[in-house]
């Protein structure tokens, strides 16, 4: 039976409900994972995407910030919310599927703009938050995929320019070592690298501030899909949605799709 699992930080849902909307009807995943939904759960649009045949709706919201929704047309049962950001800041939803499968949902924090803890606590937040993360996963013994926006570039070739970008927040080393340190922890095998391996060009998310991103293409593999490696043995496609990032009023970021069988 095949399985197909998007993913989007969709950077308020409600703002960009015709093209999620959109995307559904064209791409038609089994399950879409959203972040930075921007909006409480009583306040959720779930009756369009009810329309659609998502049917099945957990989320986990919070106003004009963060928050993260899993929509599926298959049924789920809600497993876990972690507070890997120590403050109930909403960024994490995990579910377990019908056939077993963990699926959890995050939203990393961006890491404001100084990559130093001492003077910027935002960075010492993200830091902790994927440390926390780490924790969590060297006990996590069950088939799990875990897909979101991590805000982390991990390769050189994640980022339109690595000498430039190595002090940037998103791509400096110490990052980097942390999301490394999180995929070690449980042998997580990234799925966008096992289908499309370095240095292939595999960006998700462009600024808004550049005013036309096809032209310079300053890109950022931000999301991501990983899985343990029983689940990855599963996979046979990844592939990410850069014709979004055109549609009207998009998000900076584009979907992620992965397609099992199971």
């Amino acid at each position: 039976m095949p399985l197909k699992i998007a993913s989007w930080n969709i950077n308020s849902v409600r703002a960009r409900l015709g093209i999620v909307e959109k995307f559904l009807t064209e791409e038609a995943p089994d399950i879409l994972c959203l972040q930075e939904t921007k909006v409480t759960d009583d306040l959720f649009p779930g009756e369009g995407f009810h329309r659609l045949g998502y049917v099945h709706r957990i989320v986990c919201g919070q106003r004009m910030h963060h928050g993260v929704a899993i929509l599926s047309k298959i049924p789920l049962v809600e497993e876990a919310r972690h507070d890997w950001q120590a403050n109930g800041e909403a960024r994490h939803i995990g579910v377990r599927l019908p056939n077993g499968i963990r699926l959890e949902n995050v939203y990393v924090p961006a890491g404001g703009d100084v990559p130093d803890r001492n003077v910027n606590p935002k960075f010492g937040q993200k830091l902790d938050f994927i440390e926390r993360m780490t924790r969590w996963s060297e006990a996590c013994a069950a088939p799990t995929i875990i897909v979101g926006d991590f805000n982390v570039a991990p390769l050189e070739c994640d980022v339109w320019s690595h000498k430039q970008l190595l002090n940037v927040v998103s791509h400096t080393p110490i990052e980097v070592a942390a999301l490394t340190a999180l995929q070690a922890s449980n042998g997580w095998v990234d799925l966008g690298r096992h289908f499309h391996p370095a240095p292939t060009r595999l960006h998700t998310w462009w600024s808004y501030r550049s005013p036309d991103w096809t032209k310079n293409d300053r890109g950022r593999r931000l999301d991501h899909m990983w899985a343990t490696p029983d689940v990855a043995k599963l996979s046979v496609g990844h592939h990410v949605h850069e014709p979004c990032r055109n549609w009207e009023r998009p998000s900076d970021h584009v979907p992620l799709v992965t397609e099992f069988a199971v």
